[in-house]
């Protein structure tokens, strides 16, 4: 009996020429053969690999691809291919932001080729636009933004493998984690996943959990789960805080000798009251010509954390303290940032210090920087320097006082105080006439109880105390960046740029609702005009709303060797040199300063700008998990409070509902226009509002409306409301 021969396969492969150009546009740098390129089609039929070649040759004719050697195929590459990083939407399409294109491309789902939020990616724009947008294709991931994702397991028992179901809504694809790699998490907890591969035909990455965070929605599980999410630390290694512990932290005879030694000038710190970390202290001393010299006296970081070490290499990494609701994740370990570089009361302490000497109109008659030694006489709460300025006597009330009884602050410093408040706000006014911004943006606060419960919540504002300090800690930066830069030697600045003219646009927009108007005439107009909005807005209901719209049109602040200035500051020159307890960039700037101080030749720019990047990634980082961290506890505090009403300001206008905020506690949650029931609302971009189809009710950005909480979710961080109507003021 006679095999039957195999049939020929006369189907044509189908979309052949797309197949191929797809595969070698993919890897232009290779080459490939027809044999190749069947195994990759999964064909191997003698019909297929003769289509292949036909194909591979009249593509050849056509010049879409070139033949490098006999039988071996490359792309004709004549697209231009750009970089940039990916902004995912939702539904899995996105925006790549682009240095090389005035507006974001637009990229369909179909089009993202496996990058995800963040990335940098390599990518071609389409010649057409789609509806006027600018559209392209992802060609390659350059690096990834993130390898850990944090996230919910639902583990398949029966069929041996999970799902990690990752938090937050710019994630499109869940994780894939065969059983093996589970590392003994339960189903339903919380975890931090890293991506380990994702193969061609997968629809979603492989994956393998590190750690398992806890419960979701019990409270350390979300803290932790902030913390993983950003890739920020919890805890420090054993080897590090073993090598903390063992630094000598005492002060020696030898040591100050190599210092200027000022014990004996009256000095004091002005902090928060549940501050332990006091990085700066002030001196302040009458001179026999009548000029007064003040010392800006800061933590001596350096001298303890040298260069080098495992405790340096774990402060660099972490590049920033992060400020948590409930706790403070340090840069440096406590022995150092309590302790030894803490500027107790009573206690003498290693400091860098910026010595002025300056008239009764402020003005700096001359400076000194270097290495001291300091004693602080006293430790004032922001509140108790605050009773100080109002009541110009030394009487610290009861209400105010750290130990919770009146008592007389000695006279010295009160009269210190004073004259310094004075100081401080000539040179706030200068700055003020000079352009600088001033943003006195309210901080939402917690109180706590011992479970860390939110119990309540309070805003703080900065008064004369605050402004007094914040003023001379803007002297001392300033004057150091000045002092290096005018040397033009390799420095650690803190610049930021002017602001998006297309921003300031979009602000006049929003703000002409309320009846505002800007001066975009010029650098100096545009800052008074904002100036005038910000103090214009102060104590309306849209004041939060206005004001959080204006930093948003701010350029970025961050660190950078090449100097640019200070936009907001209105500085030339402006650097981080009096927080190195919880910033790293500040350590950089005492080393510089006193390498130059030393003689020492300029450092090498290069190594210093890509710790500059480091520094405002982590800043970056640590700003997006404190305001998560705020975000969820308003969703706990909210919890408790289901049944109430609440006056709201619509902060936010989409096509899929309205955002408000409450006033009382700044929470904002969302009104799905799907609970909207009493009309069908349309989304009027130009007017920033919601519009009834048949009563023609208007929900208007700015709006004044009464909700209620419909819905809290602490896991994704949501907080969905009730619309109960327009609130109407009695």
């Amino acid at each position: 009996m006679t095999k039957r021969k195999q049939k020929k396969s006369n189907k044509g492969i189908p979309n052949l020429t797309n197949t191929i150009l797809s595969i070698l546009k993919k890897e232009r740098n290779k080459t490939f053969n027809y044999k190749q390129i069947a195994a990759i089609l999964g064909v191997n039929d003698a019909s297929s690999r003769n289509q292949i070649i036909k194909k591979l040759h009249q593509l050849k004719a056509k010049q879409e691809i070139e033949e490098i050697d006999r039988g071996k195929f490359k792309a004709i590459v004549n697209t231009e291919y750009h970089t940039g990083r990916v902004d995912m939407a939702s539904r899995g399409s996105g925006y790549i932001i682009s240095d090389d294109f005035e507006d974001d491309v637009y990229i369909a789902s179909n089009n993202m080729n496996k990058a995800l939020h963040g990335d940098e990616v390599e990518f071609y724009a389409y010649k057409r636009r789609k509806r006027g947008k600018l559209e392209g294709e992802i060609t390659s991931i350059i690096t990834r933004a993130k390898s850990e994702y944090v996230g919910v397991i639902q583990i398949h028992e029966k069929k041996n493998f999970a799902f990690v179901v990752p938090d937050g809504n710019k994630m499109y694809t869940d994780i894939f984690v065969p059983i093996n790699k589970i590392n003994k998490a339960e189903d339903g907890d919380k975890v931090l996943v890293s991506l380990e591969d994702w193969p061609e035909k997968a629809d979603s990455p492989n994956g393998r959990v590190l750690k398992v965070l806890g419960k979701p929605g019990e409270h350390s599980t979300e803290i932790h789960a902030i913390l993983a999410e950003y890739g920020l630390p919890l805890e420090f290694p054993h080897e590090v805080e073993e090598f903390a512990n063992q630094i000598d932290t005492s002060i020696t005879k030898e040591e100050i000798a190599k210092r200027r030694d000022m014990r004996k000038d009256l000095t004091f710190t002005i902090d928060p009251k549940d501050a332990k970390d006091f990085d700066d202290a002030l001196s302040f001393k009458v001179l026999d010509n009548g000029l007064y010299e003040i010392g800006i006296h800061i933590a001596d970081v350096s001298h303890y954390l040298q260069e080098g070490t495992i405790l340096d290499d774990e402060a660099y990494e972490r590049a920033t303290s992060v400020y948590l609701v409930d706790r403070v994740v340090p840069m440096l370990p406590e022995i150092l940032s309590n302790g030894a570089c803490s500027l107790r009361p009573h206690e003498e302490k290693y400091t860098f210090s910026a010595v002025f000497k300056m008239n009764e109109k402020a003005e700096i008659k001359d400076q000194w920087f270097g290495r001291t030694v300091t004693y602080s006489d006293a430790r004032f709460a922001y509140e108790e320097a605050q009773a100080i300025i109002e009541s110009k006597t030394n009487d610290i009330p009861k209400e105010v006082s750290l130990t919770g009884k009146p008592y007389k602050a000695d006279q010295a410093v009160a009269d210190a105080v004073l004259k310094m408040d004075e100081l401080a706000k000539i040179m706030r006014r200068k700055r003020m006439s000079s352009g600088a911004i001033s943003f006195d943006k309210v901080e939402v606060k917690f109180d706590l109880d011992e479970a860390a419960n939110p119990i309540g919540v309070f805003f703080k504002t900065s008064k004369d105390a605050n402004k007094l300090i914040e003023e001379f800690m803007l002297l001392a930066n300033k004057k150091v960046g000045e002092f290096v830069g005018k040397q033009k030697k390799t420095f650690v600045y803190r610049i930021h740029d002017e602001p998006d003219d297309s921003k300031l646009a979009a602000l006049q927009n929003v703000v002409g609702r309320f009846g505002y108007k800007l001066n975009f005439k010029d650098r100096k107009s545009v800052s008074s005009s904002l100036n005038n909005l910000l103090k214009d807005v102060s104590g309306k209901k849209e004041q939060n709303l206005v004001d959080t719209l204006t930093i948003r049109t701010m350029s970025k602040a961050e660190y950078s060797t090449h100097n640019i200035g200070h936009y907001g500051l209105a500085f030339d020159y402006y650097s981080h040199f009096t927080s190195p307890i919880r910033r790293y960039p500040d350590v950089m700037a005492h080393r510089l300063l006193q390498t130059y101080l030393d003689g020492g030749n300029s450092a090498n720019a290069e190594v210093y700008e890509e710790k500059c990047n480091h520094s405002s990634r982590m800043e970056y980082l640590a700003t997006k998990a404190e305001r998560d961290s705020i975000k969820y506890m308003q969703i706990r505090f909210m919890e408790d409070h289901k049944d109430e009403d609440f006056v709201g300001v619509i902060s936010g206008v989409t096509d899929w509902g309205i955002y408000v905020e409450i006033i009382q506690n700044k929470c904002e949650g969302m009104v799905s226009v799907r609970d909207m029931k009493d009309d069908h609302y349309a989304f009027d971009e130009d007017h920033y509002a919601l519009i009834g189809k048949n009563s023609k009710t208007m929900y208007q950005l700015g709006d004044e409306v009464v909700v209620k909480v419909k819905n809290t979710d602490l896991v994704k961080k949501h907080l969905d409301f009730t619309l109960i109507g327009k609130h109407i003021e009695d």
